[in-house]
């Protein structure tokens, strides 16, 4: 866990910075997992390459002015488009507009928690950044409801009432079927016996 020190030293490069009329300011904490070399990246932009040098002196100059800290490492400074200053705990990251958006560090680093200066100077009001919220559970699926001994047998009584009414009207059919091919049996035979006399 960085130190109130650590914490002040991040506030003061972030005034820097916003001092010079930097871009695009972003603040992040990295998750404690992969925090091993830093715990906070500063990423900042300028819209030249006298601004980007002008945000870096600035952060320099503070830091080594009111805190007596200086940069474990100072990269990038001649070419201005990517100034990185190394404080070991930290990293102040200068870009110009073209250098940031190809190289993407907030995407690179999505892991890392975005902190604004308040949260930063008051830790115990920010999410762990490592944490994730747990998943959403599914609501669970209604089990089939149990059926009683009682409504299997009136489920069965209507199944066998049904077949025997379908039964009953193919039974009928069959009968009506009967009836009338007698019918027309008979009076074939009394036609015939009439034509006889």
């Amino acid at each position: 866990m960085p130190t109130p020190e650590i914490r002040e030293q991040v506030a003061l490069a972030l005034k820097a910075v916003e001092n010079k009329k930097a871009e695009d300011v972003t603040l992040l904490q990295l998750p404690r997992e992969s925090s091993s070399f830093t715990d906070y990246f500063l990423i900042c932009s300028g819209s030249n390459a006298r601004q980007v040098q002008a945000i870096a002196d600035e952060v320099d100059e503070r830091l080594s002015k009111d805190m007596r800290v200086e940069p474990n490492a100072r990269e990038g400074y001649q070419t201005a488009e990517w100034i990185l200053l190394d404080y070991v705990d930290f990293v102040v990251h200068i870009f110009n507009a073209e250098r940031r958006a190809y190289y993407d560090l907030e995407r690179l680093w999505k892991s890392a928690h975005r902190l604004t200066l308040q949260e930063l100077l008051h830790p115990r009001a920010v999410p762990a950044p490592a944490a994730k919220a747990p998943a959403a559970k599914k609501p669970a699926k209604k089990a089939p409801a149990k059926k009683t001994a009682a409504r299997l047998a009136a489920k069965s009584t209507r199944a066998a009432t049904g077949k025997k009414k379908i039964a009953a009207k193919s039974g009928a059919k069959k009968s009506a079927k009967k009836v009338a091919s007698n019918r027309t049996s008979t009076q074939r035979a009394a036609k015939a016996a009439a034509r006889r006399k």
